[in-house]
């Protein structure tokens, strides 16, 4: 059984150590083939980076690698006349806090491509005019020149929650990228393929390359990084029969379990794909686990940002953002990621390119945005109890609503909801007073400020549920499908006061039974109805 390449990003050291290689070179064949000056946005840990090292294999004509591939005949020929290759990885420059350092270690880095290619440039200028010179001399040495820049954006989004500095070190990359508008230079590139999380058109490579071409929400190459259903299942045959076997899953059952948790990233709004990241780890470890939402930093954390949580909450906490539903099936126009201005950046596109929100479904120029699996919305979830709402999640909280549902108590699962708003800040539930400001950063609450609340809770614990379902009669607030064996339909109402409990119940419950949303679930064994009033007086859920 191949072993598994969990954080290896070199095409060469996979394919000669015989880890599984999932091919691509398809795609890739497609670009070399038309040459030109490509451009791809994808979230971080998704592939760009070994991509980027096997188009480098792939110009430099390492034929012994490709065997096999699909790419293997035009490797062959191109070995016959390899092209010099600038490979540029700006995600090892390192996070630096003034411009004067980041220009040394970028001359620095530099000066190692210098040595590589033993050519007689000295570092006695500044990076551009450097970067200029490499070019050319290695035109000519031996002949047109193919640039790879992985990662062009890291050192700008590395700052995105300080834009003075991200604008500054934004300046200092228009300036270096800024020798690409030379006509000699561009006669010496063969061959250019950039990537990046983001697109900051006023970065200086957009404006420098007019003949760019991005394809990263384009048809063709969708799924150029990330595992299709069909690459999955053929490429991981082994790891499934084992993951099979260690959580006694059938294979229907095991693919159907990976595929909610991992799949549905999708680029253009209609191919869908794996996160490889988290499937590659969900392997290695054998259980389902939230593997590429903790490691898949959009920058690296500063002293005070530890990791993704504390950072993503001081960005979308700066950005007003109230709730994990305000992202669900959000309506944008298809060039939203185009942004001019790092300050003008919306959220909805911060979060689609840092993976956070994928595209659900496309109408003509009109895309619909949301949380793409759930390993992704469960930390969300978790992001907001614990940054917004003040509700650490731990084990012991997940292990009681499971057993309160495996013991079909539903009074104690509202017990627990209760218990989790008591830990709420004081502030979100100040009233509104007239003639004044309120009092806090969040919406009047509602009914579906509860409920969102309670399926944040659920989601965290990874209880399965569904949001307002659609049945013959209508919609059931909340359902929730424990382990096969009982399904709880719930209807939440709101009352403003305490006085308004009963009547607000009563409605629940006929509700319930007029539109008798029970019958949907006559084949499941156990199924409870029950009615959770939001008493906003004493704020809790009343059942």
């Amino acid at each position: 059984m191949q072993d598994l390449p969990i954080g290896i990003q070199t095409f060469e050291d996979i394919r000669n150590e015989d880890f599984v290689y999932v091919d691509k070179t398809k795609h890739l064949f497609n670009l070399v083939r038309k040459k030109g000056v490509y451009f791809l946005s994808r979230p971080r840990r998704f592939g760009k980076s070994l991509t980027i090292s096997t188009l480098e294999a792939m110009f430099q004509g390492k034929a012994e690698l490709f065997k096999g591939l699909y790419a293997e005949e035009w490797v062959k020929e191109k070995a016959k006349h390899p092209n010099p290759v600038i490979k540029l990885d700006m995600s090892g420059l390192g996070n630096y806090t003034n411009i004067s350092e980041l220009s040394s270690a970028l001359i620095d880095y530099l000066g190692e491509i210098i040595d590589d290619y033993n050519l007689n440039i000295q570092l006695k200028e500044n990076a551009g005019r450097i970067f200029a010179k490499i070019i050319k001399e290695l035109y000519k040495k031996f002949g047109k020149v193919v640039l790879l820049i992985d990662e062009y954006d890291k050192p700008i989004t590395d700052n995105i929650n300080d834009l003075e500095k991200a604008n500054e070190i934004r300046d200092f990359f228009r300036k270096f990228y800024g020798i690409l508008k030379n006509s000699s230079t561009i006669d010496n590139l063969h061959f250019v393929f950039i990537t990046g999380v983001s697109k900051f058109s006023k970065a200086g490579i957009f404006s420098c390359l007019n003949n760019l071409e991005d394809i990263s929400m384009t048809r063709e190459y969708a799924d150029i990084v990330g595992y299709t259903q069909q690459e999955l299942e053929e490429n991981f045959s082994d790891w499934l029969e084992k993951t099979e076997k260690k959580l006694s899953f059938d294979r229907k059952e095991l693919l159907a379990t990976i595929k909610k948790y991992y799949d549905g990233f999708s680029f253009d709004g209609i191919v869908r794909v794996y996160n490889p990241f988290s499937v590659l780890n969900f392997f290695k470890q054998g259980n389902f686990g939230n593997y590429w939402y903790n490691s898949a930093l959009f920058f690296p954390p500063s002293k005070k940002e530890l990791n993704v949580s504390s950072f993503l909450a001081k960005y979308l906490k700066s950005h007003k953002i109230k709730a994990p539903k305000e992202y669900t099936q959000k309506k944008v126009y298809e060039d939203f990621t185009n942004s001019h201005e790092i300050e003008s950046t919306s959220v909805e596109s911060f979060l689609y390119q840092a993976g956070y929100l994928t595209i659900s479904e496309r109408k003509g120029n009109i895309l619909i945005l949301d949380y793409p699996n759930e390993e992704v919305k469960s930390s969300m979830d978790r992001l907001f109890l614990e940054n917004f709402y003040n509700i650490q999640d731990d084990a012991e909280f997940s292990n009681d609503i499971w057993e309160s549902l495996e013991a079909e108590n539903i009074p104690q699962v509202v017990s627990i909801f209760n218990e989790s708003l008591k830990a709420i800040p004081e502030n979100i539930f100040a009233p509104s007073i007239e003639g004044e400001k309120k009092q806090d950063d969040y919406k009047d609450r509602d009914e579906s400020w509860y409920r969102s609340l309670f399926l944040m809770l659920l989601s965290g614990a990874k209880i399965t549920y569904f949001s307002e379902v659609h049945t013959f009669r209508g919609r059931p607030d909340v359902v929730v499908s424990f382990r096969d064996k009982l399904v709880v339909v719930i209807e939440f109402k709101f009352a403003l006061t305490s006085k308004d409990v009963n009547k607000k119940r009563k409605e629940g419950e006929e509700q319930i039974k007029s539109r008798d949303y029970a019958s949907a679930y006559k084949s499941t064994k156990k199924i409870i109805t029950a009615v959770f009033v939001a008493d906003d007086e004493k704020r809790q859920i009343i059942i």
